[in-house]
């Protein structure tokens, strides 16, 4: 496979795990070969689950406005964060870029709101978890190829998603409790759940935080859960605010918005690349493994723009995501989800007959799992649809 010349000695320069089922070799006739990670990308781009994030949420329903973010306008301003970072320091662009596009692939519908409801009415069942959902997604649900189930990503891209958020093994004297598919995934391919990913995968972890917190100040500023006056004592936002309306006295919110957004994300790419350059400096590393064995991320904020994240974060959550509006939604988001989960675990012949096939021999951890996956897979379009095909009275809906 072709590599990267230009990329600096610890980066993903060719999958060193390869793929978790042997394919054969691409066509060695092609004019420009791609390398594996190209390959996983363009697979998660390709896949189904892909697709449905367009109609999953990020903060507001999909019928609440056609121009708040979703699942999938999330993944793709995150992935674009991460190539950037990634570029200007000589990564691989392609594993962050894929590691971007696949971290939420196992999100449930209605957002956060939708992963609590299925951790809860799951945990009699070993419980639920969008990270773990993610990897069934990559490994397991995926049908469209022919020798295999899921995708058959790189043990790198793969490694990259199930340490979004850091090592699962915090030290040498602790059992960590892993979700049963990292588990066994684990078990036959060593992830080195020990240690930290690779740095492309930490570009992309960092970039995850940035898109939300930027983007969901837009969306609440253009859903009116938010007022620019609001913002004016928070850090940095009140400093661009100060600038912007120096620079444009007369321009209207809507573009004062976006300024806003642009300029957050800038300085918060700017402050990890400044930071991220001293970090490596004091390292030194000359491997992958150099960066899994570093004991801390090597991709990292300076310490006053993580204080800034948190007070960002905390704000949001108090005046946004917890916003009256929002709490109404979340709250019938629950109810939807729990009741269809329930129905369908108490009458499976309720499920479609592809679905009804797979719980076959299958004992009632199993079959709970394989409804979990079905409710999971759903968008929020489907599961109000599916609601109303099985609980209210009337004509039965295609």
């Amino acid at each position: 496979m072709p590599e990267i010349a230009a990329l600096v000695p610890y980066a993903c320069h060719k999958s060193a795990l390869g793929r978790y089922i042997t394919e054969a070799a691409p066509d060695k006739k092609e004019l420009f070969p791609r390398t594996d990670f190209q390959r996983d990308r363009d697979r998660i781009i390709h896949s189904s689950a892909f697709l449905r994030l367009r109609n999953k949420t990020q903060v507001f329903v999909y019928h609440e406005g056609d121009s708040f973010r979703t699942r999938l306008t999330h993944s793709l301003e995150v992935a674009q964060i991460a190539r950037t970072i990634a570029r200007a320091l000589s990564l691989n662009e392609d594993v962050a870029e894929a590691v971007a596009l696949a971290h939420d692939l196992g999100h449930p519908p209605f957002g956060h709101a939708g992963e609590e409801a299925m951790n809860k009415v799951m945990a009699p069942f070993g419980g639920f978890d969008h990270n773990e959902q993610s990897v069934r997604v990559l490994t397991l649900l995926e049908e469209k190829y022919a020798s295999f189930d899921g995708l058959n990503l790189t043990g790198e891209t793969l490694e990259g998603v199930v340490k979004h958020n850091g090592p699962l093994i915090t030290n040498s004297h602790g059992k960590a409790v892993l979700r049963p598919t990292i588990e066994a995934l684990n078990s036959k391919w060593d992830l080195k759940l020990d240690l930290y990913a690779p740095a492309e995968a930490q570009v992309a972890n960092m970039s995850d935080d940035i898109a939300y917190l930027a983007h969901d100040f837009n969306d609440g500023l253009r859903a009116g859960l938010l007022q620019l006056d609001q913002l004016e004592g928070l850090p940095v936002v009140g400093d661009i605010l100060v600038n912007l309306h120096k620079l444009y006295p007369n321009c209207e919110q809507k573009r004062l918005v976006h300024e806003l957004s642009r300029r957050l994300i800038s300085y918060f790419v700017q402050d990890i690349l400044n930071e991220t350059v001293l970090a490596l400096a004091a390292l030194n590393p000359q491997s992958v493994d150099d960066i899994r064995s570093a004991g801390k991320p090597v991709i990292c904020h300076s310490a006053a723009a993580a204080d800034t994240l948190s007070q960002l974060r905390t704000f949001l959550f108090k005046y946004s995501w917890r916003h009256f509006k929002v709490n109404r939604m979340t709250s019938k988001s629950k109810h939807l989800l729990t009741e269809l989960f329930e129905r369908l675990l108490d009458e499976p012949n309720l499920l479609p007959t592809e679905w009804q096939a797979g719980l076959e021999n299958k004992d009632g951890v199993q079959k709970a799992r394989i409804i979990a996956d079905y409710v999971a897979s759903m968008t929020d379009r489907y599961a109000l649809l599916e609601y109303e095909r099985i609980f209210e009275p009337g004509p039965i809906l295609s």
